[in-house]
């Protein structure tokens, strides 16, 4: 034999050197007296097998040694794991099982890792398991496959104890949960099918008998606490000892049975459901709810239906006080109420949800479209703006009047016919215009500003030329007193003031055959010289029912400054030179209307303050009636102003506005027409009402 030549190992020789080595990892697994392995006990173990792998045949035992390797696991599983396992229950089961597999597992990798001679030169050749797969697979069969039940039941039992509040050792359940995947190779089978099935089906039981208790004995906001709680005791579970994978099947159980289940049941509860909450204004539950029920299929169009059912419920019952009161001064101030209180709830608890968002513009859109009191809301809106800015209804910081009306222009945006809208705030800002009302000039060009950006450039273009104007007032009245100045003689001795303006950007407004005072017929003509002298070609049209003038009245008690409309005055002027006037006079001289005498009439001698005596004292004009001038009226203060009655304008604002689209209809129907030459009256109602809607989104103005 050659000197270089290797010692044969049989099978015998080398089979117990390694059962010394497995008894000795043994005894240190059981915590037996044995000392650690050292360097040189490894490398032997090591080279023992290295030789049994690569001698020659007949005396390569590399098959003879991979099933003895087989034989040793399933002997220690049969002598060791199985036999401590037989005898425990629930936790300690599972406390000895977890031990069990450690030890096991530790025993099967090291003799894996001694074992590299037998992976490399017969186990990768043949394409067998590797002795780790081999392990597992014997203890998947002899003590996994017998023992899973009793296993899955007593980790159930630990969750449910968990879920009763009761303090467990999670980490022991993680343990043995991470064994239903070990055993499986990380292929998640045997977890799925074995446990995972099993949890879900227990937890919906459980959940399914929490639920019947609380939805009979708590109420809504409270039974949404305790589900919160729960949902979130389970997702801190899957994150403690539970895979990912098994949170969206198990958080879906728990939410089918608390909220799916009990979904109408809760949100109808009669004192504490949805409608309650609105109504009591539960933001904090509210916002719950809508975390809660957004995670289960279809759960928010119950709450949807509901919230627009409040804010329609809301805005009915508004109406019905303006009705009932027959008084709509402040609807649109309460509107805006509730659109600040349902935005918030949008906004803040419905997490700005496009279904939510969808049945409030719904809601809106029929609250903002509805005639309250016989006004549109369109008026009332305008109205209410008015009034912000003249500061009218109450005294308002700055601030206070900025939100007001963006809140108010919000609305806008609901009205369908904002036409309507536009030609009733442009009439009141021409009033406010005519008559000085406005409180600052910098809040009407805010406003403007505000409707631009809302509506677009020509919703606001005619306002914006109507303020220009205005705005440049006073240079006319500047080169008017300069002409008084230079020409004294043509000075009428009146103070008087004229505001010359476009009748194409401001309302229309009717104008009369006012037999004018004499007074007023030389101020009249004293400007048209001067104008005339301006511009050549120009032509003035008197209003004189917007015309205001201050008379003073010489009563006995003493003198008093009134603050009157040309009609009223040119009437009070009369009775300079008559001590006693009929109806019918005073209607010859002044040359007006049965309406316009009426008016001023009842507002000089009927109202609160009566500067004519009317004969018969009654609180309505006739015809056969006589006035006399009360040179005994009194009043506390020197300076009055006497108010004509208020004339409803809605008709009128209606008519115009109507009369504005005719033109646009007529143009529309001609372009179709031209392009079509026949077309039945259907399909060109339908064409033209598309080219007037493109034309209204080109104004900037929301369908």
């Amino acid at each position: 034999m050659a000197a270089n030549e290797r010692k044969i190992i049989d099978l015998k020789q080398g089979w117990e050197i390694m059962q010394k080595g497995i008894m000795k990892l043994k005894n240190i697994l059981e915590g037996l007296p044995e000392t650690q392995f050292s360097t040189e006990e490894y490398c032997t173990l090591y080279t023992t097998i290295y030789n049994m792998c690569t001698q020659r045949p007949p005396h390569d035992y590399s098959q003879q040694l991979y099933d003895k390797f087989r034989e040793a696991f399933e002997e220690d599983i049969m002598s060791t794991v199985w036999p401590s396992l037989r005898e425990k229950h629930d936790e300690f089961m599972l406390r000895e099982l977890v031990e069990r597999w450690g030890n096991y597992k530790f025993m099967v990798g090291t003799f894996y890792r001694v074992s590299h001679s037998l992976d490399l030169y017969f186990i990768a050749r043949r394409s067998l398991p590797h002795l780790t797969e081999v392990g597992l697979t014997c203890f998947r069969e002899l003590v996994y496959q017998e023992s899973k039940v009793k296993v899955r039941d007593a980790v159930i039992s630990l969750i449910d104890q968990e879920r009763e509040g009761k303090q467990i050792d999670r980490a022991l359940v993680k343990n043995v949960l991470d064994l239903f995947m070990e055993i499986c190779m990380e292929q998640m089978d045997y977890y799925k099918n074995d446990f995972e099935a099993a949890l879900l089906k227990d937890s919906a039981a459980y959940y399914s008998r929490k639920a019947s208790k609380w939805i009979l004995e708590d109420s809504c906001p409270d039974y949404m606490l305790k589900a919160e709680e729960y949902l979130q005791r389970e997702e801190d579970r899957v994150s403690h000892y539970l895979p990912p994978s098994s949170e969206p099947m198990l958080l879906e159980k728990v939410q089918h049975e608390l909220l799916s289940v009990y979904a109408s049941q809760l949100l109808e509860k009669e004192h504490s459901g949805c409608h309650a909450l609105l109504r009591d204004d539960r933001v904090e539950d509210l916002s719950r709810m809508f975390r809660l029920f957004s995670k289960i299929p279809n759960g928010l169009d119950p709450i949807t239906n509901i919230f627009e059912q409040h804010v329609t419920a809301e805005h009915t019952a508004f109406v019905k006080q303006v009705e009932d009161a027959a008084d709509s001064k402040d609807f649109a101030r309460k509107v805006i109420v509730l659109y600040d209180k349902c935005e918030r709830y949008v906004n803040e608890c419905f997490q700005n949800c496009a279904l939510f968002h969808k049945a409030f513009e719904v809601a809106f859109e029929a609250l903002c479209n509805k005639d309250v009191g016989g006004s549109s809301f369109a008026e009332l809106l305008a109205t209410f703006c008015d009034d912000i800015l003249t500061n009218r209804s109450e005294k308002l910081s700055d601030e206070a009047i900025e939100e007001m009306l963006e809140k108010a222009l919000k609305l806008v945006t609901y009205i369908s016919d904002k036409d309507l809208f536009d030609e009733f705030y442009r009439k009141k800002l021409a009033r406010r215009l005519l008559f000085d009302k406005s409180a600052r000039d910098d809040r009407v060009r805010s406003m403007l500003t505000k409707l631009k950006q809302q509506c677009g450039d020509q919703f606001t273009s005619k306002m914006e030329l109507m303020f220009t104007e205005w705005m440049s007032r006073k240079d006319h009245q500047t080169s008017f007193d300069k002409y008084l100045s230079y020409n004294p003689d043509a000075n009428p001795g009146i103070d008087l003031k004229v505001m010359v303006l476009a009748a194409s950007c401001w309302p229309n407004y009717k104008s009369s055959n006012l037999n004018l005072p004499a007074e007023m017929v030389k101020c009249v003509k004293v400007f048209r010289e001067f104008y005339k002298k301006e511009k050549k070609d120009a032509k003035l049209n008197w209003i004189y029912s917007l015309g205001t003038c201050k008379v003073i009245g010489n009563f006995e008690p003493r003198s008093m400054e009134l603050k009157v409309t040309a009609y009223q005055a040119s009437a009070l002027l009369l009775f300079n030179s008559s001590d006693r006037l009929s109806y019918s006079e005073i209607k010859t001289q002044l040359n007006l209307t049965d309406g316009e005498v009426v008016r001023f009439l009842h507002s000089l001698s009927c109202a609160k303050y009566k500067i004519l005596n009317k004969e018969p004292n009654t609180e309505s004009i006739a015809p056969t009636d006589h006035f006399e001038f009360n040179s005994k009226f009194t009043n506390k203060r020197r300076r009055i102003t006497i108010p004509l009655p208020p004339v409803d304008e809605t008709k009128k604002v209606i008519e115009d506005v109507a009369t504005a689209w005719k033109y646009p209809i007529n143009a529309s129907i001609v372009r179709i027409m031209k392009a079509r030459r026949v077309l039945d009256h259907q399909q060109l109602v339908k064409e033209c009402v598309e080219q007037l809607m493109l034309r209204r989104s080109r104004k900037g103005l929301r369908n």
